[in-house]
């Protein structure tokens, strides 16, 4: 007869016995066990708690007002997200508009981003980092197996499309929903003669924070930046951290920091109030 996990009833044993257990780089569910909550946060107001390896990826669908906190925990995490409007995957962060309306092409503090519906996805309500890119999107499959050898999801060196369609499937999402992402915790600049330059991380424990404007579903593949001109996959645990919080509203410093901006914000609550969400 076998025995330990050859059999049913011991590889159902095992199974069992692992319960409790925690990995590193695993969802803590419930998410109010997290050991170390924000300062000011309530344990049970935290609704996302997990530390998504490097070359790997995370989804959430997270209700309006939620602020969620990205961390590069070592200083080489670079988050690769994007946005849709939950239940209307037709309005999605738009990448260009973000930086078009907003005149800036560098995401940081106070900036929002976009939908090319005009309306504010997510706001940036916090930022220690300042290295981030709105130009250059993810890295592809062909791209990473020209430099790595690999590209694919379960390979030493996935790409982060790959990843993304990943997590947009288990969304209800198609490779053609996705659009160009935003990448966190590894910059570009663009130089006088036109060039991108990388500016890498910040360092270790660099954050940055968003709040969701709409409710939203979120989807982040960690993975490097595709003009990191470092010959070896490196790419470093990310922490992802959202709680329960409320959206910007009239009066609050982002909502009238710019007429553009004021204006997006206006865009959103009319089409929020239509659909009887507050």
């Amino acid at each position: 007869m076998a025995t330990g996990t050859g059999s049913t009833y011991g590889a159902r044993d095992h199974a069992r016995a692992q319960e409790g257990t925690q990995v590193d780089t695993m969802p803590t569910l419930p998410a109010g066990a997290w050991p170390n909550p924000p300062a000011g946060v309530a344990p049970d107001r935290i609704v996302w708690a997990e530390t998504v390896a490097g070359g790997n990826y995370t989804h959430k669908v997270i209700a309006r007002g939620t602020e969620l906190r990205l961390t590069d925990l070592a200083g080489d995490a670079c988050a690769h997200v994007l946005l849709y409007a939950d239940g209307r995957p037709w309005e999605r962060l738009n990448a260009a508009d973000t930086v078009k309306v907003l005149w800036n092409a560098y995401v940081g503090e106070g900036h929002l981003l976009l939908s090319d519906q005009g309306r504010v996805l997510a706001s940036v309500v916090a930022d220690t980092s300042s290295r981030h890119d709105a130009l250059c999107g993810t890295s592809t499959a062909v791209r990473n197996t020209q430099r790595y050898g690999d590209g694919s999801p379960q390979g030493p060196s996935p790409a982060g499309r790959e990843l993304l369609k990943l997590a947009a499937l288990k969304n209800g999402l198609e490779p053609r929903d996705l659009p160009p992402s935003l990448s966190f915790f590894q910059g570009v600049r663009v130089v006088a003669d036109g060039k991108l330059e990388f500016t890498g991380s910040a360092g270790p424990g660099a954050s940055v924070t968003l709040r969701a404007e709409q409710p939203l579903t979120v989807l982040i593949a960690n993975v490097p930046h595709p003009v990191d001109p470092r010959p070896d996959y490196v790419c470093t645990p990310l922490e992802v951290l959202a709680w329960r919080a409320a959206p910007t509203a009239p009066g609050d410093r982002l909502w009238d920091a710019t007429p553009e901006g004021r204006r997006a914000f206006l865009n959103t609550d009319d089409h929020l109030a239509a659909r009887g969400i507050q």
